[in-house]
C-alpha cells in the first residue's frame, strides 16, 4: 500500500498546521492511501553542526543519534509521498522543520537518490504575511531531492491566526482538498495503479 507522511513543523501539535495537513490526508484516505502524522512538537531536533560526518559514513543517517531526527528521516525514506507543512514565523519556516531540512540536505547528499521519484508537497498555515518565502524554502528542498511537487489551483497556503481558523479560508482549505486529489493522481500513475 502507498503511504504518505506529513511532517508538522509546528511547535503547536493540535494547530492550523495540522489542519491543513489533515485535510490533505482526507482526500489521500478517500483514495486509499495511507497516511502518518509525525509531528515535530514536542521533539528535539537540533541544527546541522557542518561536521559532515555523513558525507564520509555514507549510512542513510546524521552521526547525532540522541534526537528525533533519524526517525524522522527514516519515515520520509521509506515512504512514497512527503508532505511539508509550517506556520509562518518571522517571514519564514519554524526552526523545527528547518533544523529538520538542513541536516536532511546533508544526509541525502551523501546518499543521493532516497527520495527520488516521491511525490511530495509543502503546505503553509500563515496569519497574514510571509508565506511564499515560507512556501519556497520548503519547496526547495523537496526539489532539489529529485522529488515531484504536487500543486493545486493556488500556492499551498490558508490563512488563520487563532487555532481552527484557517477552516474559514474557504479557498485554502478547497486548495488542501485539490492537493490531496493531484497527490493521489499522481502516485498512482507512477505506481501503476488505477
Amino acid at each position: 500500500m502507498m503511504k504518505v507522511i506529513g511532517i508538522n513543523g509546528s511547535p503547536r501539535k493540535d494547530g492550523n498546521t495540522d489542519i491543513l495537513i489533515q485535510t490533505v490526508f482526507s482526500e489521500l484516505n478517500r483514495q486509499g492511501i495511507d497516511t502518518e502524522m509525525i509531528s515535530l512538537s514536542g521533539k528535539n531536533i537540533r541544527g546541522c553542526t557542518a561536521c559532515r560526518a555523513c558525507m564520509k559514513l555514507k549510512n542513510k543517517q546524521c552521526i547525532m543519534t540522541d534526537d528525533f531526527f533519524n526517525v524522522c528521516l527514516e519515515k520520509m525514506i521509506a515512504a512514497d509521498g512527503i508532505i511539508l507543512g509550517s506556520p509562518v514565523y518571522s517571514a519564514g519556516i519554524t526552526s523545527q522543520i528547518k533544523a529538520l531540512i538542513d541536516r536532511a540536505s546533508i544526509v541525502l547528499a551523501a546518499n543521493r537518490g532516497l527520495l527520488k521519484y516521491k511525490v511530495g508537497a509543502s503546505v503553509i498555515a500563515v496569519r497574514r504575511g510571509g508565506a511564499t518565502s515560507a512556501f519556497d524554502t520548503l519547496n526547495h528542498f523537496l526539489h532539489s531531492k529529485e522529488m515531484f511537487l504536487v500543486g493545486s489551483t493556488y500556492w499551498n497556503m490558508a490563512y488563520g491566526n487563532s487555532i481552527g481558523e484557517v477552516e474559514q479560508d474557504q479557498e485554502g482549505i478547497a486548495n488542501m482538498k485539490n492537493i490531496g486529489e493531484n497527490m493521489a493522481w499522481l502516485l498512482k500513475k507512477i505506481h501503476g495503479s488505477s
